[in-house]
């Protein structure tokens, strides 16, 4: 669906040239949610840039369901854009029109006859969940209510990908999770090929097949969500990981918690797939003759499965702790022991 093979971008500036995108090679999937996660002037918005020719790459090639979008231009390019929609953070909606004006708008520039713009836009408004705000202004919306008209409005032309550059970090927690739900449903239900760029694990973790991690222009790591999860291997994507499975609070309880029990081992285990499932801490009970004191624990749930870490204090003779941590290690889970005797 989109091969991006060999791609830089480069600017020039009053300070010297900025290598924005540096040698970036990425096979994406029909049909797949990708994510694309970096700080921010990691390289990620030009690269989604160069995806519908906002930007052009200074060397390399984009290819997009068959059309090369890196050396297209004027009506060639104009037509492939129309299979290419985007969605943004601070949605760019017309404020002088409705909300059926919104979505109307690409349809009226695509030449599409009144009555068949009014069937679509009323099929598009059931879709995004809009139903009985048509005739109300971006004003009259909530944050997360305009970025569902914005959806609507990419979806107008029917496109076979869609582009979202930070499209919920303006929006609260609550009301992500919502447009991310509408996003999968749109994944599932129209086949829809989803390039999406965050700073935020969580909407990674939420949505995406695979992620890409970006840092100074580079592809530092990839792979399917759950394989990132389980053993990221940069300190970049270590950090991402941690910005969902030990938030800032987590950490200063575990930092509290190591502190509090000085006799025998904090150990962090970590679950994924069906190892979430199993009966360790049963079975570590009956098998060993320690306390287990379960201090705090997690779930998340990605597209490929579940991912979960839990803290737990293990207390009894020396010997037959550092069993225990041995039989944890020889199980399905990740083993990291936070403190030592």
């Amino acid at each position: 669906m989109i091969t991006i093979s060999n791609v830089k971008k480069l600017f020039d500036t009053k300070s010297g040239t900025i290598n924005a995108v540096d040698n970036v090679t990425l096979d994406i999937q029909e049909g797949e949610i990708f994510g694309i996660i970096g700080y921010s002037g990691a390289g990620k918005s030009t690269l989604i840039r160069m995806l519908n020719g906002l930007e052009s790459p200074s060397s390399g090639t984009i290819n997009v369901n068959g059309r090369m979008i890196s050396s297209s231009k004027g009506r060639e390019l104009r037509q492939a854009r129309q299979k290419i929609s985007m969605i943004f953070q601070h949605f760019n909606l017309l404020w002088s029109r409705t909300v059926r004006e919104n979505i109307s708008f690409p349809l009226e520039i695509a030449g599409v006859n009144k009555k068949d713009r009014e069937a679509k836009v009323e099929e598009l408004i059931k879709v995004v969940g809009l139903e009985g705000r048509g005739d109300a202004y971006p004003s009259q919306l909530s944050g997360g209510q305009k970025q569902r008209v914005g959806i609507a409005r990419a979806l107008s032309n029917d496109p076979q990908v869609l582009l979202c550059d930070e499209a919920t970090s303006a929006l609260d927690p609550q009301t992500t999770d919502s447009i991310l739900e509408l996003l999968v449903d749109i994944n599932k239900g129209l086949g829809l090929t989803i390039v999406l760029i965050t700073h935020e694990m969580h909407v990674i973790r939420k949505i995406c097949h695979r992620v890409a991690v970006m840092e100074n222009g580079k592809v530092v790591e990839l792979g399917e969500v759950l394989d990132v999860f389980k053993n990221p291997q940069e300190p970049i994507t270590k950090r991402f990981v941690q910005q969902v499975t030990e938030p800032e609070e987590t950490r200063e309880t575990i930092e509290h918690l190591v502190e509090e029990y000085q006799d025998g081992k904090v150990v962090k285990l970590s679950f994924v797939g069906e190892s979430a499932e199993q009966p360790l801490i049963t079975n570590l009970i009956r098998s060993f003759d320690v306390q287990v004191n379960i201090l705090q624990g997690k779930i998340s749930q990605t597209q490929n499965g579940a991912y979960g870490t839990l803290f737990v204090h293990l207390h009894g003779l020396p010997a037959e702790v550092d069993k225990a941590v041995a039989f944890l290690e020889e199980a399905t889970v990740g083993v990291e022991v936070i403190t030592h005797d």
